[in-house]
């Protein structure tokens, strides 16, 4: 559904960033696919580009069958993009926002209607409909701003940053309206700095940095391609966490990290899981070393995501808020409104 080769684009401004630096992409259909990576890496600039808002300077691009250059009214007809922050006119209600947008669509008034009552009950804002959106919660704006970019039916749907600023609650309720949408048949790129979203949503991720694809895979994959599992242990006196790194060390056999802020140290397991765990705490109380906790983790996405871009991405527990986004001057479909609004600053955020 989405085919992505060798694209590249430099930005004219300043000292000319490079944003895109021979990114490749080939995302099948009826799935999440998961772009992923640091502020800066090209995510939005590959979806601007993706969804015929952006030229490019090389390359070639198609999505659900159109080019992107040669086709781009075309890709515009099977697509829908949902920006960062819900593009919907606060005045209105939310079943009034549905039915403005379905006319924007060129749906006639009694289909308009229809289509709006048929997404305000998929996506759970029935009881909510007759109320002025400026009265939503920051998961009903969302939910209603995806209802808007589906009231053609897209065949791709574009994500970007779908639950910035959300808390965790609203950010539940965001997935579960995308997990529906691709138990329906739509494919949906989303972009996101979240480890736990893209492990929650997608079926396969690409991890990007400095304009390219660096790894890609499904989030197992991606975690499995550090290695073995690891021993963690913490600790309660910081001055001591020298002595229990070289403590655990000695009996599992590998290289340990410590964190010295959560006074912890891992190691990767190499043996047996459950002697190796008990002779350390064995050995951690003969040392004099106190235990505050102990486990055995698998890799983490967060872990992997460092390993492949040496930089952490963001984690959704505690999510900084948006900057508040001005109002449309004029409505327009999700699918376009929300672009629209982001392209002044692309530039600078891309």
């Amino acid at each position: 559904m989405i085919v992505a080769e060798e694209l590249r684009k430099r930005y004219r401004g300043g000292q000319g960033t490079i944003a895109l630096d021979g990114f490749r992409l080939d995302v099948p259909g009826g799935i999440v696919h998961g772009l992923l990576g640091p502020n800066g890496a090209g995510k939005t600039t590959a979806v601007r580009v993706l969804s015929t808002l952006l030229g490019f300077d090389s390359g070639r691009a198609e999505v659900a069958g159109a080019d992107v250059v040669r086709q781009p009214g075309l890709v515009r007809e099977r697509i829908a993009l949902t920006g960062q922050y819900a593009a919907v006119d606060e005045l209105l209600s939310g079943r009034q926002n549905l039915v403005l947008f379905g006319r924007l669509h060129h749906l006639r008034p009694r289909d308009a209607r229809r289509r709006a009552d048929e997404l305000l009950e998929r996506f759970g804002l029935t009881d909510a409909a007759g109320r002025s959106a400026k009265d939503y919660s920051g998961g009903m704006r969302r939910r209603l701003d995806l209802a808007a970019s589906l009231i053609r039916r897209p065949q791709v749907l574009f994500l970007d940053e779908p639950t910035t600023g959300l808390d965790p609650r609203s950010r539940n309720q965001v997935w579960d309206a995308v997990r529906g949408l691709v138990t329906e048949g739509t494919t949906v790129l989303l972009t996101t700095q979240y480890l736990e979203e893209a492990d929650q949503l997608a079926g396969r991720i690409s991890v990007v940095d400095a304009g390219r694809i660096v790894a890609e895979g499904t989030p197992d994959e991606l975690k499995s391609a550090l290695g073995a599992d690891r021993l963690e242990v913490v600790i309660r006196e910081s001055d001591r966490l020298g002595d229990a790194a070289a403590v655990v060390a000695r009996i599992a056999g590998g290289r340990p990290d410590t964190d010295l802020d959560r006074r912890a140290v891992r190691v990767p397991l190499m043996g047996d899981r459950v002697e190796t765990l008990t002779v350390t705490l064995q050995a951690l109380r003969e040392a004099g070393i106190t235990v505050a906790n102990v486990g055995i983790h698998q890799p983490t996405l967060d872990e992997a995501f460092l390993h492949l871009t040496g930089r952490r991405a963001a984690m959704p527990a505690d999510p900084a808020p948006p900057p508040a986004a001005p109002p449309p001057s004029s409505p327009a479909a999700s699918s376009s409104a929300a672009p629209a609004r982001a392209s002044a600053s692309s530039e600078v955020t891309a």
